[in-house]
């Protein structure tokens, strides 16, 4: 008899997408010397499984294109009956690994207000989505994944919780190449790089490596996790005991006629510090009232709170629509229809801020939408606070964020499959230590290459976008430090960077316009995946060169042709003298080249460029539409 032993791993199951024009593997496990037989597209391979069960074979290269059937079956040397499993609706094609935080995760449903025919659009059958489930290990690289399936992106239903980014940059090859296109998607909210990186990798980072060797402490883990909530659960239970809005005394503050006289006016939206909250911690209950025409009353509609910080429960005429638990979400909440009604209606809001700084965001949406029209509700909202803790929400440890256990958990599964190359976003988490990144990335994408055999494996990445307030005065800027050393990780080969400087917004750390990122990342890629003679870049700084008070930058070839792309003059460049103190800097368009310059500075010796957090309005483009990625001249501390 087969030894019932039989098993393919989970990235090969139906709908899977397989490497085109490649040799592709395909493995799997059975009983120890069992023959196995694997046939797709007219091939036929045979082998033994070895003495730990694992077998593989190698498959000619396909050409794009399917439905192929692939039927693996395993017979023991007794010659008894076969097992089988057959995996159905196999395409070849393009298969992208897109892996890192929080940027790479947002989902398709956080941009669809934004982008919705341009999602519809990207529907395809012929686009195949596997979302790698969330797993951390510290002592073993794992050989297969927990779980998850291969998704048809067909229809916008289907494509919802999927990489918004991964969605846009599988759209665009599949509608230039006319090719099948696989995406694997491996991201985790928050991580930072030594999270990715095997252990082995983090050998020159002994300081990973101590905390690594803490993490492998199963006891230490539990224990930890098991303090950790319960200490979170003691916080939020002592809060709702607290809280006098929840209703345990008298009347809850949420009621459609809970008399709010008494409470004090806030302009919203706002920080509590702004308020004259600063470090407020514990809940606080805000109220809005706004009208309704009789036309408009009792239809369904959106209510949008922008964001806040850090969770909210929300009512309507005291019947509760949504809440979110963290601070990064937009707040879009449905309003059932038969709610509202003509006339003055209520929104209530209870705000936990578990970190001393919470508020609403500005610079977001806060409206009722209902029958095309919309009713403002920023300003005047009056507030009570519900109950204050003396000290933020305890802190607790995230495991998923340490060095190496995402490697195992959820990268080691996927060497062994054959894919096309890498997408990567992901810098925000390592902000605090800029210096580190360049070796840590460099380190990452050779260890992975060598993982996946594969030493000209494409790696496209995106480099960190703008965020926070614009900076008045020249300064400097962790955000911009981990920006050049991700520009500086382009001197390893096949490696392609699409850069986002202009693709954030100052006050939402996850921005949503995913679709430049995603179409710029496609654009790398038909340069550096597919051998395209493309302008693929904005400019890259190369060298500056000083001619008396002015000093000349030049870019890395080919520079596209620089422009100012709002026709303004350039701005963002700032100079140095011999007093290494930077001061703001005329700038202008020479060919190929920029001369930048101060007046006042007679022996400059120095410049930056967007070198900022948020370098809001930074002009210099090439004519292809790329903006210039930020860099700096000299490297001082």
């Amino acid at each position: 008899m087969g030894s019932d032993k039989l098993r393919l791993p989970r990235l090969i199951s139906d709908g899977v997408v397989l490497q085109r024009d490649k040799t592709v593997r395909i493995w799997g496990w059975a009983g120890s010397g069992d023959i196995v037989t694997v046939e797709v597209a007219g091939q036929t391979h045979r082998c033994m499984a070895g003495d730990e069960g694992r077998w593989e074979v190698l498959l000619r290269p396909l050409e794009a294109g399917g439905p192929y059937t692939l039927a693996v079956s395993a017979v023991g040397s007794d010659g008894g009956e076969a097992e089988q499993i057959i995996v159905r609706d196999i395409l070849a094609g393009d298969v992208w690994v897109c892996s890192g935080q929080s940027n790479m995760q947002t989902p398709v449903s956080r941009v669809m207000d934004l982008f919705e025919k341009e999602i519809t659009d990207s529907c395809s059958r012929r686009i195949r989505y596997f979302q790698v489930p969330e797993r951390y290990d510290f002592k073993t690289a794992h050989d297969d994944l927990e779980g998850g399936s291969w998704v048809s992106c067909d229809t916008p239903e289907k494509v919802m919780g999927f990489s918004a980014v991964a969605l846009f940059f599988a759209a665009e090859l599949h509608g230039r190449y006319d090719i099948p296109v696989g995406i694997i998607n491996s991201s985790v909210g928050g991580s930072p790089i030594e999270a990715w990186m095997s252990e082995s990798s983090l050998a020159d980072w002994p300081d990973r490596l101590d905390e690594l060797a803490v993490c492998k402490d199963d006891a230490y883990v539990s224990e930890t996790i098991e303090n950790d909530e319960a200490a979170v659960s003691r916080w939020y239970g002592r809060l709702d005991q607290l809280d006098e809005g929840l209703g345990s005394t008298s009347e809850p503050w949420y009621s459609e006629g809970f008399d709010t006289s008494d409470w004090d006016d806030i302009d919203i939206p706002t920080s509590w510090e702004d308020a004259g909250m600063k470090g407020f911690c514990g809940s606080i209950w805000l109220r809005k009232t706004f009208r309704l025409p009789a036309g408009l009353a009792g239809r369904e509609a959106v209510l949008r709170l922008g964001t806040i910080v850090d969770s909210d429960v929300t009512y309507v005429n005291g019947v509760r629509v949504g809440n979110v638990t963290y601070r990064y979400p937009p707040r879009k909440y449905m309003i059932p229809a038969g709610l509202t009604r003509a006339g003055e209606n209520t929104v209530t809001v209870r705000v936990v801020s578990n970190s001393g700084d919470g508020g609403f965001i500005p610079d977001k949406p806060y409206r009722v939408e209902t029958g095309g029209e919309t009713v403002d509700l920023t300003g005047r909202w009056k507030y009570r606070i519900g109950a204050v803790m003396e000290n933020p929400m305890p802190e607790t440890v995230f495991f998923n964020w340490k060095p190496a256990g995402l490697y195992n958990g959820m990268i080691a599964p996927l060497h062994d499959f054959v894919i096309k190359g890498i997408a990567w976003y992901q810098g925000e988490a390592n902000t605090d230590k800029p210096e580190e990144y360049l070796s840590l990335f460099r380190k990452m994408i050779c260890s992975w290459r060598k993982a996946w055999k594969l030493d000209h494996l494409p790696f496209l990445y995106v480099q960190l976008h703008n965020w926070q307030k614009p900076a008045s005065e020249p300064g400097d800027s962790q955000w911009a430090k981990l920006r050049e050393a991700q520009m500086k990780a382009l001197s390893l080969p096949d490696t392609g960077m699409a850069t986002a400087i202009d693709a954030g917004e100052w006050n939402d750390i996850h921005p949503l316009d995913k679709l430049t990122v995603g179409k710029r990342l496609a654009l790398v890629a038909n340069k550096i995946a597919y051998g395209e003679d493309i302008i693929y870049s904005g400019p890259i700084y190369k060298e500056m060169a000083r001619e008396g008070n002015r000093i000349i930058i030049r870019f890395r070839e080919p520079v596209g042709g620089l422009v100012s792309i709002d026709g303004k003059p350039l701005r963002h460049f700032t100079i140095a003298g011999p007093d290494r103190k930077f001061v703001w800097a005329r700038a202008q368009i020479e060919g190929e080249s920029v001369a930048v310059w101060n007046d006042g500075i007679k022996e400059p010796v120095a410049v930056r460029y967007a070198w900022a957090d948020n370098p809001e309005g930074a002009n210099l483009y090439n004519k292809a539409c790329l903006p210039a990625s930020p860099f700096r001249t000299d490297d001082w501390a």
